[in-house]
């Protein structure tokens, strides 16, 4: 088992949790070839943080499944833009945390299965 993680990345997490649930599970081939055209900009963020991850256990992308995708929230910028009156309303600039980890298909199965027998 491998995984990579983004920090501080400027994505709503609400937004890329969405992306996020799509590839849990799913084969790494697979999840990579979605988010390659998925037109969203968390799917181009959680592509590289994937991508990562094979990359950081020597794997190949055809025999490894993403074992979980999470996006957590980060801190918040914060900031102002002028109003009426001389007031000031809040922009509130979100940021994520990304953590994919990978393992082989194998793995996976057995423990799976382990679980069944019980």
């Amino acid at each position: 088992m491998s995984k990579a993680l983004l920090r501080y990345t400027r994505l709503s997490p609400t937004k890329a949790r969405l992306i996020a649930r799509e590839i849990q599970g799913m084969n790494a081939e697979l999840a990579l070839a979605t988010l390659e055209f998925t037109t969203n900009k968390a799917a181009k963020a959680i592509y590289k943080v994937l991508a990562s991850a094979i990359a950081n256990g020597n794997y190949d992308a055809q025999s490894v499944i993403v074992k979980s995708c999470r996006v957590d929230a980060g801190p918040v910028l914060r900031r102002m833009t002028p109003k009426a009156r001389g007031r000031g309303a809040p922009i509130r600039k979100p940021t994520s945390h990304i953590t994919v980890e990978v393992a082989q298909e194998e793995n996976v199965v057995k423990k799976s299965n382990k679980s069944k027998d019980k």
